[in-house]
């Protein structure tokens, strides 16, 4: 198998893995609606970036305003393709997509009115990254930013860092981490360093889970 199918073969086993199960549909559902309290808390922006885009699962969320016109860009070419592919035709009408990674997005300074990046930031390691790549959303964005990321003090990242420790793979070495909880003060202070004043935040289940949406407002250069 090539190097190119066997990516595409990831990227759809992926998808499939973050969509099947009535769990899952219940976890998505909430997604959604927290994406359009976002949205409304942000001013219902016109135009918007959606950043990595994925699997395009919010595309129909950012949609439903009639009037919002949707870029869509994902470090993956293949994952563009598939969202594009299981997505309407209606939906797909009104996304233009293309290739780009969040530290060096290929846009204009202030060239949209806010950037959506609900699958992003509990990926990144380090406060370093973070800041890369906010101060690259800092630059495109003239007026909002929407992030949602895992933040500390609830239930689950207390459960999750007491697990942490004893998590091992099959030869017995430390599982290696590919998601990654937010000392909450840490990151609001990143925020701010950046640039940008937080105008709220929604909770996935206030007390217990780890997703936290903020929007976030540029305060100027």
């Amino acid at each position: 198998m090539s190097d190119q199918a066997n990516d595409k073969r990831q990227v759809q086993q992926y998808v499939q893995r973050h969509e099947q199960g009535l769990a899952r549909r219940l976890s998505l559902w909430r997604d959604a609606q927290l994406a359009r309290h976002a949205l409304r808390d942000a001013g219902e922006p016109g135009l918007v970036l959606d950043l990595p885009a994925g699997s395009g699962r919010f595309w129909p969320v950012l949609a439903e305003h009639s009037n919002r016109v949707i870029l869509a860009a994902d470090p993956s070419t293949d994952m563009l393709e598939i969202a594009e592919a299981q997505s309407s035709a209606q939906v797909r009408e009104r996304i233009r997509t293309f290739q780009s990674s969040a530290f060096s997005i290929a846009l204009s300074s202030n060239a949209v009115d806010c950037i959506f990046c609900m699958r992003l930031f509990h990926h990144v390691a380090g406060s370093e990254k973070r800041r890369a790549i906010l101060e690259e959303f800092h630059r495109v964005t003239r007026d909002t930013v929407i992030v949602a990321l895992w933040v500390d003090g609830n239930v689950k990242s207390w459960r999750r860092k007491r697990q942490e420790g004893s998590r091992l793979d099959d030869a017995g070495a430390p599982v290696v981490r590919n998601r990654f909880v937010v000392c909450r003060a840490e990151i609001e202070s990143e925020f701010a360093d950046a640039g940008f004043r937080i105008v709220r935040h929604h909770d996935f289940l206030p007390g217990y889970a780890m997703w936290r949406v903020y929007v976030l407002r540029k305060m100027g250069d």
